[in-house]
């Protein structure tokens, strides 16, 4: 009798811990589908908010899904402190003749060269806005671009 009641208890406690652990990935789960979804409803409220302004401001728009995966509710690569010492360097290195290695030159670009930019930074991560506005500012631009 003593064996069958010890059967019995460890398979009650086997059942238990197989539903412990049921119950945690379920949980888990349904917590990370629920984040994800706050996050991709942020992402497309930000793209549409920013698909907007670019449209206002004269910009041409890429398609809706490819702004959310682009920038998705963050900002992306546009966000990651762009006014840091390597922000900056990738947008002066954007700002050249296109030739590679010691045939690169600094250009004077068109004023509107960075307008994209300051909408995504306006949209995603506006504490950034005045800082890079300054910085813009102080780039040599012209109205190079025809049209």
């Amino acid at each position: 009798m003593t064996v069958w009641v010890d059967k019995q208890k460890r398979n009650r406690t086997i059942t238990y811990w197989v539903l412990g652990l049921v119950f945690v990935v379920i949980a888990g789960t349904a917590l990370l589908i629920f984040t994800s979804s706050r996050d991709a409803a942020q992402a497309d409220e930000k793209a549409d908010q920013l698909i907007s302004e670019a449209r206002a401001a004269g910009l041409r728009v890429p398609a809706k899904d490819t702004v959310v995966a682009v920038l998705g509710d963050d900002g992306g690569a546009t966000c990651a402190d762009p006014v840091s010492a390597l922000g900056r360097g990738v947008v002066y290195g954007m700002m050249t003749n296109g030739a590679g290695g010691p045939g690169t030159r600094p250009v004077i670009a068109d004023k509107n060269v960075l307008k994209g930019q300051l909408l995504i930074i306006k949209v995603y991560c506006p504490k950034y806005l005045e800082e890079f506005q300054e910085f813009a500012e102080d780039l040599k631009t012209a109205d190079v671009a025809k049209g």
